[in-house]
């Protein structure tokens, strides 16, 4: 089992229990939007806000210790940081699986062909999984 506080600490943020709650559900779950993280700690916490999630999960993005994964027609989930990866997205049951793809190449393409400066990626395959496809 993970230890969350130790984890919590080494990327400088304050050990509250609730921080604690909403690490060990990423944890659990893999990927989560806020209002499934709010059900999820209303049962633990019953005067828990909506806007201290919110807070939490925000000082937790701004020291990279989660990330925010945007979801084309959905509402944003949530992840600890880990690996560099890519999403794979169920359009029928919203189950969100990371896969590990090489995308080193277009990356240097849109660099290349327009000049960008990268600061961030994000690739999101949208289909249906195999247990939908049945």
């Amino acid at each position: 089992m993970m230890n969350y506080t130790t984890l919590l600490k080494e990327y400088d943020l304050k050990v509250t229990p609730q921080r604690v709650a909403i690490v060990e559900e990423l944890y659990m779950n893999g990927h989560m939007n806020i209002d499934d993280l709010y059900k999820k700690l209303l049962s633990k916490f019953p005067s828990i806000s909506l806007a201290t999630i919110y807070k939490n999960v925000n000082a937790m993005i701004e020291k990279v210790f989660l990330n925010e994964v945007k979801i084309p027609n959905a509402k944003s989930v949530y992840e600890l940081v880990k690996e560099e990866h890519s999403h794979l997205v169920c359009s029928s049951c919203g189950k969100i699986e990371d896969i590990e793809l090489d995308t080193s190449s277009l990356l240097k393409e849109a660099i290349s062909s327009k000049n960008y400066t990268i600061k961030e990626t994000s690739v999101v395959f949208t289909g249906i999984c195999p247990d939908c496809s049945k």
